[in-house]
């Protein structure tokens, strides 16, 4: 009876480092801080990671130069969680049209791909954080 359960802690054991191990690199997977994305790589990026943020911005936009250390600081706390990109609008127009972004910032909300919500305007940490955990 020893036997069979110190085998049994082994299997156990050896599962365990197994999911940590998997879990730790899939974690190094993810973008800690936001990504630069283009019209061309904007589709891989939001399939990529089962839940995805893209922040479409300008550089002349003051509410955007606001918003953009509140995303930096969200990237990091959700690491392993949520990738983060940045789009242009400026430069990646067709991307823009197809999600009809009409005011900056705005932040698209991808869940497997799909697109699930949107926010409009600067917004403080919290208030950002409340709408990511809605859909986590």
């Amino acid at each position: 009876m020893t036997d069979e359960f110190e085998k049994e802690l082994e299997i156990i054991r050896k599962t365990r480092i197994e999911e940590i191990t998997m879990a730790k690199d899939s974690k190094a997977d993810w973008p800690g801080e936001p990504v630069s994305i283009t019209d061309k790589d904007f589709q891989s990026f939001v399939k990529r990671y089962p839940y995805a943020i893209v922040d479409c911005w300008a550089p002349w936009c003051g509410p955007c130069r606001m918003l953009g250390p509140v995303i930096d600081d969200v990237a990091k706390d959700y690491t392993g969680r949520i990738a983060f990109g940045k789009l242009n609008t400026d430069d990646n127009q067709a991307t823009s049209a197809m999600f009809e972004v009409m005011s900056i910032p705005t932040l698209l909300f991808f869940k497997n791909g799909e697109l699930v919500d949107r926010t409009v305007g600067a917004m403080p940490k919290q208030a950002l954080e409340i709408v990511i955990k809605k859909h986590l």
